[in-house]
């Protein structure tokens, strides 16, 4: 018989987390973790992280995208403003960041608010990308409805040999976004489901407190 859902379980034993050997910053600890991560040979792309929006209204939608910088001012991916992730957050800056670290057994949840980055900030980062990242950049109208593959395909050709010999600038809907961290939960699987919880919540005063929580 073949397996079902329900049959579907794992142990968790890779160790614990403990309020006495993590730093009071969750930056150490993040930077800590996703070195861990990036470190792994079985994590391909520890910088993978889930983005949740929502609109006004409450209607979420989440998906994939990459994270590309982190330091203590947040946490920076780069995506087509006019996507509608890009129009959910306009609308609606609240979102949420998780990264799944399966082999390592951990996860990351971060909860804040998103802002652009200056523009000067993604014209630097769109400047090291290969031609054919830009030229993609330029050639989607990130989640709109199109007819077929082939228009996507002739467009990209179209410009292939438009800058067969130069590099296009960043398009003005093609930008960073910086997610500022209210707080940041790490997990980390434990036996019998008992499973470690640490979250940092950001103070009035910038300094973060730390608490367990129940698995």
């Amino acid at each position: 018989m073949s397996q079902t859902v329900h049959d579907l379980r794992k142990e968790y034993a890779q160790g614990h987390l403990l309020e006495s050997e993590v730093d009071p910053n969750p930056y150490v600890l993040f930077t800590d973790w996703f070195r861990a991560a990036s470190n792994c040979t079985d994590i391909h792309e520890a910088n993978a992280m889930t983005l949740a929006t929502a609109t006004p209204d409450g209607r979420p939608a989440a998906r994939m995208v990459l994270l590309k910088s982190f330091d203590e001012q947040g946490f920076v991916f780069y995506t087509n403003y006019e996507s509608r992730k890009g129009r959910e957050v306009a609308a609606n800056p609240r979102v949420a960041l998780l990264f799944w670290w399966a082999p390592l057994e951990r996860q990351v949840r971060i909860e804040g608010r998103i802002e652009k980055v200056p523009a000067a900030e993604s014209d630097e980062y769109f400047y090291t990308r290969p031609l054919g990242s830009r030229l993609g950049a330029l050639v989607s109208e990130q989640s709109r409805v199109i007819p077929n593959r082939e228009i996507l395909d002739r467009r990209y050709a179209e410009l292939q040999a438009e800058y067969s010999d130069s590099y296009p600038d960043r398009p003005p809907f093609w930008g960073g976004y910086r997610v500022v961290p209210d707080a940041i939960e790490f997990w980390q699987g434990g036996a019998n489901r008992l499973h470690d919880r640490l979250r940092y919540t950001r103070q009035a005063d910038d300094s973060w407190l730390l608490e367990r929580l129940s698995p």
